[in-house]
């Protein structure tokens, strides 16, 4: 089995089943949520069958390579140098995986959904189809493709299958990802016309660049020509949306480094005393953070899942959080590195902060699904925080380690929280489908009529909280160990939030589920979960604790070599950065007795 035949079958398959899925008669209900189920099923058998136990070689995962694997790159649009270009490596791999289990988990909890099952079924292999495709893509024209796919059918699976505000919800969540989308694409065409791939600079590092054969082509054309420094040639710029190549112009030339030259002084472009990389890395760290979501631009999370039918919500919390961290880790640091050097400060602050007010926020909900989604804010945080602990200072010898800690610690906290988050979610609407409230204040006894689900929660919220032995312990401290090595204050404040995490998963446990007695409406419905429910509650638990017992065996050797190949090369990066920065102080000194003199000029 070749890789193009592999991912692209694992990415458009639910696409094409949608499309045979729409043929099917809208009263067969069953019919056609076991026709979606199977598809999912089949994402799921592809992805394990063919890159984690492999029936083929060819197309295997190997966790101990670091570059990219099982990746094709082929024209799409040749004018403009886009590409269709997939691959894995230890970033995007465990995020695939993540994916297919979390929507064949959500197909399996769709049950309760009772209207317009058709259009439900069409609009999630839809919306799969799309996140399969934001963590397989290596061209950004085609990342910016998927990642605007995924967002009209979650917004039609809130606005028309959600709660009593649905629409406020939907079109909020619309709204704020339209928003993060419009600041990525200014972005990807700053990137796109300021690159060149004719730059000699870039000769050592083709081969981390993996160059479509076009591409490839034009770019040893024009490197000879420049090489040759013939006057009378023209050379004109070769421009890439090539994610990977965009890495290589960021870290390795000054192609980023402002807007351009001003043709009258001979100085670089500045907009508002920063460059093309600074504002670059703002403007998608901005719309990345929208999807994490960070702090304060988090508002849309808790409408959206408070909103959205249970399974939702877990597609929701599972992976399209996960997008927002992807993106940071994927294009903003790579690509960017300037600009997440000068504003490292900011990005960990923004991580504390949003861990201590999810945390708090959490503590002040009485309705329990806008606790758990308060919580995703908190524990998110922690993500945001850990891809930020740029630790490889001159202060610690640029040793890259502890950056390495902080960066797999919020990899794996993604990973976690796609199980645990998933799994809260998944054990309110439980509750929510017998009784019909969410009132934190109105249950209490549940235990006494519904043990075996009780159980499952009490395991999935405990690893939410992060107890250690759960999957939620491994990745929140990689992340505190880490930022020790940054930011005291920050190392202190982070670790605190873990008593405020305690706080309210513990008070909504005992409120929920312990107690004499229930106290709100509906009480004789509540009979124990069904074989289905159990199959899903159960599941989850299993994950949620191997991952707790071996984090390295079923996550963390899967994203190793990668994330520490490119901590290590941003810490040389960060080596050569501060070198340049000292000679040039040097050499812009004003003499004594004399007036500074500019060197940039403003846009």
């Amino acid at each position: 089995m070749s890789p193009e035949f592999l991912l692209s079958t694992i990415v458009f398959l639910p696409a094409i089943a949608a499309l045979g899925i729409m043929l099917i008669p809208g009263e067969q209900k069953e019919a056609i949520r076991w026709a979606t189920l199977a598809v999912t099923a089949v994402v799921m058998v592809l992805i394990v069958g063919a890159l984690i136990f492999p029936y083929e070689s060819t197309v295997w995962f190997n966790p101990d390579v670091a570059d990219l694997q099982a990746s094709f790159n082929h024209k799409w649009i040749p004018s403009f140098n886009i590409d269709y270009f997939m691959g894995l490596d230890g970033i995007s791999f465990p995020l695939l995986v993540l994916t297919g289990f979390v929507c064949l988990l959500a197909m399996g909890a769709s049950w309760s959904i009772e209207k317009y099952v058709k259009g439900y079924c069409v609009l999630f292999l839809l919306l799969e189809t799309g996140m399969l495709g934001v963590f397989a893509a290596l061209d950004f024209f085609l990342f910016y493709v998927f990642w605007e796919v995924m967002l009209l059918p979650m917004y039609f699976l809130i606005g028309v299958w959600g709660g009593p505000r649905k629409e406020y919800a939907a079109i909020k969540f619309f709204l704020y990802t339209l928003l993060g989308s419009v600041l990525m694409l200014i972005a990807i065409l700053m990137l796109y016309f300021s690159s060149d791939l004719t730059d000699p600079l870039l000769m050592p590092h083709l081969e981390k660049m993996h160059l479509g054969e076009s591409a490839r082509a034009l770019s040893d054309a024009g490197m000879k020509q420049r090489l040759a420094n013939d006057p009378n040639v023209i050379v004109q710029p070769v421009h890439t949306f090539n994610i990977l190549a965009l890495q290589q112009i960021g870290q390795h030339t000054a192609q980023l480094d402002d807007f351009g030259i001003d043709r009258a002084t001979g100085r670089p472009l500045l907009f508002l005393g920063q460059g093309l990389q600074w504002w670059a890395f703002l403007l998608l760290f901005i719309g990345f953070a929208i999807k994490v979501p960070s702090v304060p631009v988090h508002t849309w999370l808790p409408d959206a899942h408070v909103e959205a039918p249970t399974p939702i919500s877990m597609i929701l919390a599972g992976v399209l959080l996960k997008m927002g961290g992807y993106g940071i880790l994927r294009i903003c640091y790579p690509i960017c590195p300037e600009g997440g050097y000068d504003l490292m400060w900011f990005v960990c602050t923004l991580g504390v902060v949003s861990m201590i007010y999810g945390a708090f926020a959490a503590m002040a909900q009485t309705d329990f699904k806008r606790m758990v989604a308060y919580s995703s804010v908190s524990h998110m945080g922690y993500v945001v925080l850990g891809l930020g602990v740029w630790s490889a200072l001159a202060r610690n010898g640029y040793q890259a380690q502890y950056w390495n800690m902080g960066v797999q610690g919020a990899m794996f906290q993604m990973i976690a929280h796609g199980i645990s988050s998933s799994g809260m979610f998944f054990m309110v609407g439980v509750l929510y489908d017998r009784v019909h409230h969410r009132n934190l204040n109105e249950f209490g006894g549940i235990f006494g009529k519904m043990p075996y689900y009780t159980a499952m929660a009490i395991l999935i919220f405990f690893a939410g909280l992060g107890l250690p032995g759960l999957c939620g312990f491994i990745g929140e401290v990689f992340v505190v160990l880490s930022v020790w090595k940054f930011s005291y204050v920050l190392a202190v404040l982070s670790a605190a939030v873990v008593i405020l995490t305690a706080g309210y998963i513990l008070w909504a446990v005992q409120r929920v589920y312990l107690g004499p007695e229930y106290k709100g409406p509906h009480g004789e419905h509540l009979h124990p979960s069904n074989f289905r429910e159990n199959l899903i509650g159960t599941v989850l638990c299993v994950f949620a604790i191997l991952f707790g017992v071996f984090p390295y065996q079923t996550v963390l050797r899967y994203m190793d070599k990668t994330i520490e190949q490119q901590v290590s090369d941003l810490a040389e990066w960060t080596r050569e950065e501060d070198a340049n920065r000292r000679a040039a102080a040097v050499i812009n000194a004003p003499p004594a007795a004399t007036q500074p003199v500019s060197t940039t000029t403003e846009l």
